[in-house]
Order: structure tokens, then sequence, then C-alpha cells
């Protein structure tokens, strides 16, 4: 980083006289543009000098452990690239980024580290090190409120389904916050269709385990009234 660009973010100028309050607002912006990971400032005589410690340079951003998703889609989830400025920041978000790619996929056990190789001259290698476990499945749906469906005759028409042990290749029985959305509108569309036209999804809950090893999902649901034609004129 050139001298000037430190300079340029200063809150103040050459002749100025030293205000602590605009040393603390320069501190503050020098760390907001990413580019240092240590800012201090001190008097020296009627010098004010300047001290910072630059955030490396990135390398190289690979991936380890991970088997259900491949490198390529989670090089396009995080925003971190090559020849970019580290910071701990932008890790951290794209941490987050990873671990909500695999649990919209179903694997709420997952771990995601990220490390740093050091480099010469104040570069790094960024490895995000993904630990998967095993995929959560859905383990039980329930439904509260109805009284002229069953919960079996409305878990047929919603998207999400139970695990089945004996079901390979059955891959909606994982939860996915969207489904569950949509699940919400086919019951929706199932009771209009049979004359409930009241019909409201009060709440559609996903309880993780303890252990983290499957969801159970409650519907409650509030039917209303079964309408039928009176008269067609």
């Amino acid at each position: 980083v050139e001298q000037e660009t430190v300079l340029s973010y200063l809150q103040y100028s050459r002749g100025d006289e030293f205000d602590p309050e605009k040393i603390d607002e320069s501190i503050k912006v020098l760390f907001q543009t990413g580019l240092f990971a240590d800012v201090q400032m001190f008097q020296r005589g009627s010098t004010l000098v300047i001290k910072v410690a630059e955030n490396p340079l990135i390398n190289q951003v690979n991936f380890e452990g991970n088997s259900e998703i491949d490198d390529a889609a989670l090089a396009k989830e995080v925003e971190v690239r090559e020849r970019m400025i580290f910071t701990k920041a932008r890790v951290r978000s794209d941490t987050q980024r990873v671990l909500a790619l695999y649990q919209k996929t179903g694997f709420y056990n997952v771990r995601v580290a990220p490390k740093l190789i050091r480099l010469p001259e104040n570069r790094v290698n960024l490895v995000f090190e993904v630990t998967e476990g095993s995929e959560t499945t859905v383990k039980t749906i329930s439904f509260t409120g109805n009284d002229t469906f069953s919960d079996g005759a409305l878990r047929s028409i919603i998207g999400t389904a139970e695990h089945s042990w004996w079901n390979f290749f059955q891959r909606n029985d994982t939860y996915d916050p969207d489904r569950l959305e949509y699940d919400k509108e086919l019951l929706r569309r199932y009771y209009l269709k049979h004359g409930f036209a009241d019909f409201n999804v009060i709440s559609a809950e996903a309880q993780l385990s303890p252990a983290g090893d499957y969801f159970e999902i409650a519907f409650v649901v509030e039917e209303g009234p079964h309408y039928t034609i009176a008269d067609v004129a």
C-alpha cells in the first residue's frame, strides 16, 4: 500500500493541531478499508507517526474435505478470490456462506474451518477445511388442527417427505426452508380445492434434534368452515 494511500484516508492534514478525536476517527477509517491488520498512531515531537501492519494478499483459495459439494460450487459461493486482500471479516462471512449452502442441501452437522498457510512476501493460501458429517434427514412430519384430512393424506401432497431407510434415491427427505414455504402453499391449494376457502397455515416449524441428526416438522393448521355451492345463476 502506497504511503499516499494511507495519507488519503486521514481526517486531518499537515499543519493541523493534534486532535485525539480526529486521530481515533482516522484509525477507524483505516481499519474499515480492510487493507490493514493493525493501525497505530502516536506523537513524536511535532510529528504524527502512523504505524500499520498490512493484511496479506491471497495467493490461492482451496477447499478440503468436501465430497457432497464440489470445489467449483463452493468457489462460486464465496466472495474471496485470488489476489484479493485477506480480511477476517470477509472470511467469516464466506464461512457462513459455505455453512448455509451445506444446510440447504441437508447437512446440518457440517463444520467449516478457514486455515491460513503463510507464504513469502506477505502472501497466504486460504484453505476452507470442511467436515461434512452425516446428512440431516426429516424423521417425522405431524399436523395439528386437521379434522377433515388425516396426517397421511396431507403428507402425500406436500413436497417434504419423511426419511425411509429403504428409499436410497429419495432426495426430498431433508429440511429445506424454501421447500417448507412451498409446502404451506401446497396445503392451501389442496384445502381450497376441497372447499375450505378460509384455510390457514398458522405455523410450520422444523425442530432439530439435540444430537443434530434429524428434524421433526410440525404444521399447525386452521381449516375453517367447509363451503359448498348454494346456487348457480
